[in-house]
């Protein structure tokens, strides 16, 4: 599994999985990486090196922490398709393996070890608290409530779909940001077992843009995220 993570990156290309589950479908990239996108030596040799130490106790914190049968074989893979924006993510494949992809824009952003090895932990920590069945039934749910409500309510079959896929919308991001907070608080603990500094890691958040805290927003505010994972990794110390 680790040796997939380096060939992606030697080679750059063909990395990224074509169908997977709990995201859209993917196609395979129709040119190369652009030369702002690409990652120096030194960047691979540090994704690669990071991947080798957090991998094996990423896998170790998901056998301890979920029940017998877990698919805790994580596969890294590199997300190599032009014009992504910095990015990391985790999904299923077909089989339900855990799949952990970095953008190259991602790999070439990070300043350090410590945040791409907290990236990973707590991508790796939505899978071990299964956050994509869990948003996958909060989904199913909401589209229930709402096509059930305008079904009773004598509307059309289109108006009942529409009303069914805005309860899908409304439900899948009804939880999305104790989702990420519960993933920052169990990626702080990845990290710090793998041997990193995850409050130097979240330092990445104060990089990016914040969200704020919008109505039915996905991500929490910075300073949130910033929060829980001093919080959490003082506790650890």
């Amino acid at each position: 599994m680790r040796l997939i993570a380096i060939l992606c990156l030697i080679g750059l290309a063909g990395c990224v999985p074509a169908t997977e589950t709990g995201a859209p479908s993917r196609p395979a990239p129709t040119s190369p990486p652009t030369a702002s996108s690409m990652p120096t030596r030194a960047k691979v040799d540090q994704f690669v090196s990071v991947v080798n130490s957090v991998e094996p106790v990423a896998e170790n914190v998901c056998r301890s922490r979920t029940a017998a049968g877990t698919n805790c074989d994580f596969r890294i893979v590199v997300d190599d398709r032009p014009n992504q924006p910095v990015n990391a993510y985790q999904t299923l494949d077909k089989s339900g393996r855990p799949i952990i992809a970095f953008t190259l824009p991602m790999i070439a952003e990070v300043r350090n070890r410590d945040e791409l090895a907290f990236v990973m932990g707590h991508e790796a920590a939505h899978h071990i608290a299964g956050h994509i069945p869990r948003q996958q039934q909060n989904a199913m749910a909401g589209a229930v409530l709402l096509g059930g409500l305008a079904t009773l309510g004598g509307a059309s079959a289109d108006a009942v779909r529409t009303a069914a896929d805005l309860g899908a919308s409304v439900g899948a991001r009804s939880y999305s940001k104790e989702f990420e907070l519960e993933a920052d608080a169990l990626g702080t603990v990845i990290t710090r077992a793998a041997g990193y500094d995850p409050v130097r890691g979240a330092a990445f958040f104060s990089r990016i843009p914040d969200p704020g805290d919008r109505f039915l927003g996905t991500h929490p505010p910075n300073a949130q995220r910033i929060e829980t994972v001093r919080r959490v990794d003082a506790q650890l110390r």
